[in-house]
């Protein structure tokens, strides 16, 4: 398995520490390969993270470099880099249901949400209609099996939390998600207006990022952080759970400067009633 892009940084640090290792006793890269019983390439391939080494290869690793002492917390960085990378095809095999009601669970955990969407309503925020035709694409794309309605009424369980317990939502979505036609003219005309009405919400802080806006943190991937303990990025392939404080800092720090370049309140919903007005002229 290759980690896409975001998650090499943790494997590129699990390789660097391997390659002191050897270094520190005295070793070549073909030398650790023959006593492991190795092709020769795999050594440089481990330490410089283009392949993801298997507990085993941890454990022969340093008991080549007469280490052993290590063993116990490079293991313990290898499963920790595994639960960072959920592929798609694992978590989806069953549908959608599954993932939403874990969801759920990390919904009640947390106190403070900061969410990050560019291109679709954060599901937070989103309407059954609405979430049925986002879970439907999943569906089709991912080729799962359907139980889109028992995951649209996962997804809109999970939303309870936005009025129940002690918990700040800070939402922030780009113009584009205003625009994006997700389902027909009468799903996107609900959406909207209940966009309008979570952001009169007590709990609720909702920012629109406008096209306009200068770029000055990347846009491409939205994300949510969880209290200052997590992070959770999707890509095409999986779902990235981030837990190691300095790559949560990273998203709170895109947070931050996504936050400076949104408009909120009147302005919003300025910016929210252009889109309602576009979709008329259909």
């Amino acid at each position: 398995m290759t980690p896409p892009l975001l998650g090499k940084q943790a494997l590129q640090a699990l390789g660097i520490r391997l390659r002191d290792i050897r270094r520190d006793a005295g070793l070549t890269g073909r030398q650790l390969a023959e006593a492991c019983g190795w092709g020769p390439s795999k050594v440089s391939k481990l330490e410089h993270g283009k392949q993801v080494p298997a507990e085993a290869d941890v454990r022969d690793w340093c008991i080549a470099c007469r280490a052993p002492s290590e063993i116990p917390d490079l293991v313990a960085a290898l499963r920790q880099l595994d639960a960072q990378y959920v592929d798609w095809r694992r978590t989806l095999s069953t549908g959608t249901k599954r993932r939403q009601q874990a969801n759920i669970s990390a919904y009640e955990r947390t106190v403070l949400f900061r969410v990050w969407e560019p291109a679709v309503v954060p599901g937070l925020l989103q309407t059954a209609d609405y979430a049925r035709e986002i879970l439907a694409t999943v569906i089709d794309f991912h080729g799962i099996p359907d139980d889109v309605e028992a995951g649209v009424q996962a997804r809109m369980d999970a939303q309870r939390v936005l009025t129940h317990g002690d918990r700040r939502f800070l939402l922030l979505i780009g113009e584009t998600a205003l625009h994006t036609r997700v389902g027909d003219v009468e799903v996107m005309r609900a959406q909207l207006a209940r966009l309008v009405e979570a952001a009169r919400m007590p709990r609720v802080s909702l920012g629109v990022l406008p096209l306009a806006a200068p770029y000055t943190v990347p846009r491409n991937n939205g994300f949510t952080i969880y209290d200052g303990r997590s992070v959770t990025v999707a890509t095409y392939t999986a779902e990235l759970a981030l837990q190691q404080r300095h790559e949560v800092a990273v998203y709170e720090k895109a947070f931050d400067r996504l936050t400076a370049l949104a408009v909120y309140g009147a302005k919003a919903r300025e910016v929210i009633a252009r889109a309602v007005a576009d979709l008329e002229e259909i």
